[in-house]
């Protein structure tokens, strides 16, 4: 297939260099240069946002609603792409953008459907990322044969695309709730003159299995926040989008506003650039521990 990608961070790189790897032509676009560079060199083709849209199958894979809305719903941008064109969103946006970005599509006779994506850097490098979509049937049918090469497993769970941006959103609300449930018991272990690491591997080899556990686990008790696989600032806009939810469904969420001081602490020392799985380092502050 003849494709559009935008946004090649570290996940959107993963996934447009395993499009390529299959056999694809990807036409990528970042707002940063090295990354389409990198990608050329695999094998990518450069190309303006329009001259992606112009291709009919566009892949998006950008930061936020901001982002989405300056770069992808500007009139110009929609109106480059031929009549019927497909846009896959595969970014954590806001169930409102998502019902937004349906409505400016449809208007304009294109077709738009949400592809968030659970899943680490490496898990995209090795095309295992878990898939949620929703949309129309026949456009997820006709790039299911993308989904395959970029997941190893595609769940659909509905037919308007905010619904998979809502799964997304509170699969990501519970890893920060892991996270955070971690940090805590971590400090108390610290407090007490133990090893939180050894903890956390006893309790990791049995009773908590999985990578959210074993992986995150590893990076708090040992206090190791790099490789940064998922920004800190990334994480405190979904648990901003989950509080936004629960209140539109009248759904109170009380550990919702415990995560949300926890990371703004973390952004209010500097900690923007580390893993979200930082935000360990509120709880032994909060400790006087550091």
């Amino acid at each position: 297939m003849r494709i559009g990608f935008i946004g090649l961070g570290g996940m959107g790189s993963a996934m447009a260099r395993n499009l390529v790897t299959a056999g694809h032509t990807v036409l990528v676009w970042n707002r940063s240069p090295e990354p389409v560079e990198r990608l050329v060199a695999a094998g990518a083709v450069p190309a303006t946002i329009d001259e992606a849209f112009a291709t009919g199958t566009v892949l998006s894979m950008l930061a936020d609603d901001r982002a989405v809305t300056e770069r992808l719903l500007n009139p110009a941008v929609l109106a480059s792409a031929p009549a019927g064109a497909l846009h896959v969103n595969m970014a954590t946006v806001s169930t409102a953008l998502a019902e937004q970005a349906l409505h400016v599509h449809t208007e304009r006779g294109l077709r738009y459907v949400a592809a968030p994506v659970f899943g680490r850097t490496e898990a995209a490098a090795a095309g295992a990322l878990v898939i949620v979509t929703a949309g129309e049937t026949t456009a997820l049918d006709s790039v299911r044969p993308l989904f395959d090469v970029l997941g190893r497993r595609t769940w659909t769970v509905g037919d308007t695309p905010s619904a998979a941006n809502l799964v997304k959103i509170f699969g990501n609300y519970l890893i920060a709730c892991t996270i955070e449930a971690m940090a805590e018991a971590t400090t108390v272990i610290e407090a007490g003159g133990l090893d939180p690491a050894q903890f956390l591997e006893l309790l990791t080899e049995g009773l908590f299995t999985g990578p959210i556990f074993t992986g995150y686990g590893t990076m708090i008790g040992n206090r190791s926040y790099e490789p940064v696989n998922f920004r800190l600032p990334l994480g405190f806009k979904d648990v901003q989008l989950a509080l936004a939810s629960g209140l539109e469904h009248n759904v109170p969420l009380p550990f919702g506003g415990v995560l949300r001081d926890a990371f703004v602490d973390a952004l209010a020392h500097g900690q923007a650039e580390q893993d979200w799985a930082a935000v360990t380092e509120t709880a032994r502050r909060r400790a006087g521990l550091t």
